[in-house]
């Protein structure tokens, strides 16, 4: 069974960054889509970013220019780099897997896999 691990999160002021790193076991990483998603209080569970096993990069609307997704498959690992940070960025943020190594969907049925979350809160 692929695990996945979520770290980094915490509590920062607005305008302040934070890296979230994601590390897989089992599987095979590389070839995976990884993701990551995010969920508020009271909220549906939303795309934040996205990384093809070619390394393709996809962003939602409300984080592009602001926040990078990257992987290191040596590391099994994928990151999330969030700058300039707002209160509307305070979620629980979850890594995702797909085995769709090209997948472009930023929907939550379409990653089969996924960690716990951490959580990350930014005070204005």
């Amino acid at each position: 069974q692929v695990q996945l691990v979520e770290s980094g999160g915490g509590l920062v002021q607005a305008g302040a960054s934070l890296r979230l790193s994601c590390l897989v076991s089992r599987g095979t990483f590389s070839t995976y889509t990884m993701a990551w998603f995010r969920q508020a209080p009271g909220k549906e569970r939303d795309f934040v970013a996205s990384i093809s096993r070619s390394g393709n990069t996809y962003y939602g609307d409300s984080v592009k220019g602001r926040f990078t997704i990257s992987r290191d498959n040596a590391k099994y690992t994928v990151y999330l780099q969030m700058n300039r940070l707002i209160p509307e960025d305070t979620a629980v943020y979850y890594c995702a897997a797909s085995r769709n190594g090209y997948s472009t969907s930023r929907s939550v049925s379409a990653f089969g896999y996924w960690g716990q979350g951490t959580q990350v809160t930014v005070s204005s």
